[in-house]
């Protein structure tokens, strides 16, 4: 595996490969990595000539400072994972190396943007594309691999590939859960024992909430999961919507909508964590071609 920490040499390197005809495939990550972050390495090694990760904690995409100070680094282990998995370029630039000059782009998503975690943490999504656009134009992706976890960066993503008409594929690729359905994330290591015990509430209550979609108003069923994290002490509820899987805009009737998901954000102590389900699929609006 290369490793490499400046713009230029990566750019060149890369573009090197690219002339030889060679695909690459690309994971950017910020590091901590788990067995979610290995899943999408090996599809993209498995459907490109090269896979080419990064490792860059974003400082502008984080609204909170003190999450940005305890977001975990581990980048001895976090090499010797990308190794295993047959990583060939490992690009892990400094804050100073991205960032030479002040940022001044905003972009706009428009309501995209404006929901869920674009209310919630101002400014996160413009962090996201800005670091995003930036990797892509230094790594040249043939194809790019991100989880569904963060459905709504996803969205994004993909609106900001359309807005730079950028000729590079994204690609979804499922949420990778462990054993007791906790969603993989590099938070959970900042969980206590305890608190690890108790989170896999988060994905009962949203296979429960699912359960209940077609038989239960939207209303009846945001309600219910609302009040179920409420009457769980380990928890406290930032959010949980009800919206169609395109725009993201909430729904209220299941008709409103093709497809529909549910997004929750739930904290315990100074944890923050996101997950997200497909609730209800309208066969009537499918069958008409919506």
């Amino acid at each position: 595996m290369k490793v490499f920490s400046k713009i230029t040499e990566t750019t060149a390197f890369i573009q090197k490969q690219k002339n030889s005809g060679l695909t690459i495939g690309f994971v950017p990550t910020m590091g901590a990595l788990h067995e979610g972050h290995i899943s999408l390495m090996r599809q993209a090694k498995s459907e490109n000539d090269l896979l080419v990760a990064s490792i860059f904690v974003n400082p502008i995409q984080f609204n909170n400072k003190s999450d940005l100070e305890k977001y975990p680094i581990t980048f001895e282990s976090d090499s010797l994972m990308l190794e295993e998995v047959g990583c060939d370029i490992l690009f892990a630039p400094s804050a100073a190396e991205m960032y030479p000059e002040p940022i001044i782009k905003n972009y706009d998503f428009g309501l995209l943007g404006d929901v869920m975690e674009g209310a919630n943490r101002p400014g996160h999504f413009n962090g996201v594309a800005i670091v995003v656009k930036k990797l892509f134009e230094i790594c040249l992706p043939t194809k790019s691999y991100f989880g569904e976890k963060d459905f709504q960066q996803l969205a994004i993503i993909n609106k900001l590939v359309k807005i730079e008409n950028l000729d590079i594929e994204i690609i979804p690729c499922p949420i990778v859960r462990e054993s007791d359905g906790l969603a993989m994330s590099s938070r959970n290591a900042r969980l206590s024992n305890e608190q690890r015990q108790i989170a896999p509430f988060i994905h009962k209550t949203l296979l429960q909430a699912r359960n209940l979609a077609g038989n239960k108003s939207v209303n009846e069923v945001k309600t219910w999961v609302e009040n179920e994290f409420n009457s769980n002490k380990a928890f406290r509820l930032e959010y949980f919507e009800i919206s169609d899987d395109t725009d993201l805009q909430q729904v209220s009737d299941w008709n409103d909508a093709k497809n529909t998901m549910g997004f929750v954000v739930a904290n315990m102590g100074n944890v923050r964590l996101i997950d997200n389900i497909r609730l209800f699929n309208n066969f009537a609006l499918s069958k008409e071609g919506y």
